[in-house]
């Protein structure tokens, strides 16, 4: 995936889900995030990765999944944190699958 940067939202559609990747770093005021209409993107069959949150706090919802990039030598890795009851059960079921498919 390419970074939103300039676009502030790409949009994929995988499936029956939409997938919408923001990136607020061009933001200056956490009120852009409701200018730009970016509320209605934030549904149940929607999945929304967000960069720069921060920069629409207030606005933009909470996470239920975090996800923490390291950079590792010439790598990278990350690590993928559960931050609410919804992103623990999404996290659990990664998990399930990931066990599964090393059977």
């Amino acid at each position: 995936m390419r970074s939103p940067t300039y676009t502030l939202v790409e949009i994929y559609v995988i499936s029956r889900i939409y997938w919408y990747h923001f990136d607020f770093y061009r933001f200056n005021f956490p009120e852009e995030f409701l200018d730009a209409g970016f509320g209605e993107y934030f549904r149940d069959d929607a999945v929304c990765m967000v960069e720069w949150p921060e920069k629409a706090a207030g606005w933009v919802p909470a996470a239920d999944l975090v996800v923490i990039f390291h950079i590792v030598g010439e790598g990278r890795t990350l690590d993928v944190v559960a931050a609410s009851e919804e992103g623990q059960k999404c996290l659990n079921a990664l998990k399930s699958g990931w066990r599964d498919a090393g059977d």
